[in-house]
């Protein structure tokens, strides 16, 4: 997932199951950001929180505040499953009802970003129906 600021790419996450355990990186462009010329062709504008809103945010001040949330998120989702969650991060989603395309190492999908489903999957509205994706670049 992408975290956008001000429609730029400020920080990405990557999650990956390994058997039981998930994986979890982060990524925040705090005081720096790639630039243009070093991403993908039509990925998103890479932005830093400095440059967009001033503030200077060292990574030990970010890394308490994410670790606080963090914890409450991991209870909540302990608590009460997937549900809350899915449902905030949809009321927060870019592009939603708009076409996107999905790509991966074997092939790219292109479809209305309907949904993400209980298992968090995102969902494609494509000519062939709805297709579920489980990992991929997104492109807007």
């Amino acid at each position: 997932n992408d975290v956008l600021l001000n429609g730029g790419k400020v920080a990405g996450i990557l999650l990956e199951s390994i058997g039981d355990f998930l994986a979890i990186g982060i990524g925040v462009n705090l005081a720096h950001a790639p630039g243009a010329d070093q991403v993908e062709a039509g990925a998103l504008r890479p932005v830093s929180v400095v440059a967009e809103t001033g503030q200077v945010v060292p990574p030990e001040v970010f890394l308490d505040a994410l670790a606080a949330e963090y914890a409450q998120l991991e209870t909540q989702f302990q608590t009460y499953g997937f549900a809350p969650i899915r449902t905030a991060w949809l009321s927060h989603a870019a592009r939603l009802g708009e076409e996107i395309v999905a790509r991966t190492m074997k092939d790219e999908t292109r479809g209305v970003f309907e949904d993400v489903d209980a298992q968090g999957n995102l969902i494609l509205r494509t000519p062939k129906g709805r297709v579920p994706i489980t990992a991929a670049d997104v492109f807007f």
